[in-house]
């Protein structure tokens, strides 16, 4: 049974999401856009690929002849180890094959292989010249075979489970690979993960960084019924084969997940217009918690806060500390990411802190979490 929140799914451990084709289609084409050969002769893995519902393969399959892929692999959880799973075992496509098992169907998972090979003749190569077989394990991406189908591939695209982000990344980040996933923005808090964004390793996608997704769920799935009202009406608003939804279609939407890559993209390039810190603090529009307090810093560190993003001060030479829907926006060339403040969470501020307590403070109360940063020419930017 999967759960709407994104955090509580980690916890339990229910990841039945399943991203919608709209959504994968927007963040690869923003990567495509900047640079047309980001896929040319490349390898692309897509992992825990269910083949009947996952529309990763779907689309890699779709643009594999005009974006120039070398080779798409879709490997798939094994049904009986993916119990609640939208997986259906009996997929016409696989029961026709001379190769069909029912039995090995649920204890094996698959792997599907597109390349640049014409294998119907009819002069392209799409989701009709992928072919299927079985794996000899369940699919698990830390298995050996998987893993060996990471070292062949130049990027992986997926949904991971979000019971196992951490792990999923550890395992990209072992395979020297490029990457785009999706997981909950709550991530950017996770040790391993922020010491990655800090370092230039890891990095917000392109899109759906401030909207809302939606997936599709098991009919089992136990839904919000505002949720999925609202997924209902942003999927109908897209026409098509949506426009006539009904209302107990299995979907919902998401507003704390968003993509996390090592793919370039242009939004990260984008540079903010900023003011001067004077001009912050009387200009007609300012942010009047900006106009009665100005820059405080904090009680335990040598930070001033900085509340909202588009009223950092192009002039300020310290270190600031920001919201973490900061990085939605954060250029690399701009600004240099010093550490993180947030709660408990001890070690990464990046910064002493002279009180001995982590997480930023002011006048004795916690503030939500912050990244901490310095602007890397203050002057240029004045």
């Amino acid at each position: 049974m999967a759960n709407t929140n994104l955090g509580e799914a980690r916890k339990k451990k229910k990841d039945e999401f399943y991203t919608m084709y709209p959504d994968i289609e927007r963040e690869m084409v923003a990567y495509w856009n900047f640079n047309k050969d980001v896929f040319r002769d490349k390898v692309v893995l897509c992992p825990a690929d269910d083949p009947e519902w996952s529309n990763f393969g779907k689309f890699f399959a779709d643009v594999f002849d005009e974006w120039g892929l070398k080779k798409l692999i879709c490997t798939s959880y094994a049904p009986k180890s993916n119990q609640g799973a939208l997986f259906a075992v009996d997929i016409p496509e696989e029961q026709n094959a001379p190769h069909y098992d029912p039995d090995l169907s649920m204890t094996r998972g698959r792997v599907r292989v597109l390349e640049r090979k014409d294998l119907n003749g009819d002069g392209k190569f799409d989701r009709q010249d992928m072919r299927w077989s079985y794996l000899e394990g369940d699919g698990d991406f830390t298995s050996p075979e998987v893993t060996s189908l990471r070292d062949e591939a130049d990027i992986v695209v997926t949904n991971p489970p979000f019971s196992m982000f951490r792990d999923f990344v550890a395992w990209l980040m072992a395979g020297d690979v490029q990457f785009s996933i999706i997981g909950s923005i709550n991530a950017v808090t996770y040790k391993e993960v922020f010491q990655l964004i800090r370092d230039n390793k890891l990095w917000k996608g392109a899109t759906a960084n401030s909207t809302d997704m939606i997936f599709r769920v098991p009919e089992s799935a136990e839904v919000k019924p505002d949720d999925r009202a609202k997924a209902i009406r942003m999927l109908r608003a897209m026409g098509g084969q949506y426009a006539n939804l009904p209302d107990d279609a299995n979907y919902t939407r998401q507003g704390n997940s968003c993509w996390f890559t090592n793919i370039e993209h242009g939004k990260r390039h984008e540079w903010l217009d900023l003011d001067t810190m004077e001009r912050n603090r009387t200009k007609r529009k300012a942010k009047k918690v900006i106009r009665d307090r100005g820059y405080p810093k904090y009680d335990n560190y040598d930070v001033i806060e900085v509340g909202f993003t588009d009223a950092i001060p192009s002039d300020y030479d310290g270190v600031m500390g920001v919201p973490i829907s900061y990085l939605d926006k954060h250029n690399p060339e701009q600004f240099e990411i010093i550490g993180l403040a947030a709660g408990n969470i001890r070690g990464l501020a990046g910064v002493p802190t002279s009180t001995g307590k982590d997480g930023p403070y002011i006048d004795g109360k916690l503030k939500y979490g912050r990244i901490f940063i310095r602007n890397r020419n203050p002057e240029a930017s004045a």
